[in-house]
């Protein structure tokens, strides 16, 4: 049985840290959170009382942090955990930061002698509590083959995008499509029901034709149309819409640097900062933007 260390246990890791219980690997957690790390404990990991301490005798360190800094802090900062991780020890990143963040640990890690993985992840809340996540890989060939036993505990798909810095490559791509057409979908549903149409009716019509998404066929915004969701719990939950103007704002800085045109992307940025401009809307899952386009009671 391999040895996880399991470092960020939010709306993401503390689902994924509990199917690695499941699949059968001894998972030793930690997160800032006390609360979170309750969580961790009641699905069967054990407790650290710090990072440092978590990855003692491990195997794999995996991590899923909110931001760059964060995950720099970790493994480069002070009391970086590369500089007390052994040779053998396999890293894996699954948080979605800047590709030369992810660059620049991998390229710490391989100077020590540590294999090394960026792994971002896809698939939202439900699919973390699922084990059906999508994992976009950069690294080597060998640390890859190496973190796929891991992954595939919690996820149903891993792709080896490329070097180090492709995961996150590849998931800020899909992140500024998954805006896209978040966005879009939110607007043709109000579109209907500003005309009279069910959206319930309208959202089976759209997942039949050519207008069917993800956002639409799996994660509909409109309130009611679908249980499950983070539309009917009040948009609690899920992927906030702070979460989603990071990713937008990584995108549109890798856009910057390759002279990219990204108008939609772009688009889908300001919309969001619009929507998430105080913190309530802030903290609301971002499919929330259908609240943008919903007209006040009685108009």
């Amino acid at each position: 049985m391999k040895k996880v260390a399991f470092i960020g246990l939010g709306n993401m890791g503390g689902p994924m840290a509990a199917n690695l219980v499941k699949a059968g690997f001894s998972v030793t957690a930690f997160d800032l959170s006390e609360t979170m790390l309750e969580s961790a404990v009641a699905n069967g990991c054990a407790k650290a009382d710090s990072a440092l301490a978590a990855i003692e005798n491990t195997d794999v360190v995996v991590s899923m942090l909110p931001s760059g800094e964060a995950v720099r802090a970790l493994y480069l900062g002070v009391h970086g955990l590369i500089q007390a991780m052994r040779p053998e020890v396999l890293l894996i990143d699954c948080s979605t930061i800047a590709a030369n963040d992810a660059r620049q640990v991998i390229a710490a890690a391989g100077e020590r002698g540590i294999a090394a993985v960026d792994a971002p992840v896809s698939g939202g809340t439900a699919a973390a509590a699922a084990g059906t996540l999508s994992f976009m890989c950069g690294g080597k060939d060998g640390a890859v083959a190496s973190a796929r036993p891991v992954l595939e505990a919690m996820g149903a798909n891993i792709f080896h995008a490329g070097p180090a810095g492709s995961g996150q490559v590849a998931k800020i791509c899909n992140n500024m499509l998954l805006a896209i057409h978040m966005i879009g979908t939110a607007e043709a549903l109000q579109l209907g029901v500003d005309n009279g149409l069910d959206p319930a009716v309208l959202s089976e019509i759209m997942c039949a034709s050519s207008g069917g998404n993800w956002s639409l066929e799996k994660y509909n915004p409109y309130p009611g149309v679908m249980e499950g969701v983070p539309a009917s719990r009040d948009y609690t939950g899920g992927f906030s819409v702070a979460l989603m103007l990071k990713d937008l704002g990584l995108a549109m800085d890798t856009a910057a640097g390759s002279a990219s045109s990204t108008p939609l992307g772009a688009l889908a940025k300001n919309l969001y900062q619009l929507h998430g401009g105080d913190a309530v809307n802030s903290a609301l899952d971002f499919s929330s933007i259908q609240n943008l386009f919903r007209r006040p009671v009685g108009d």
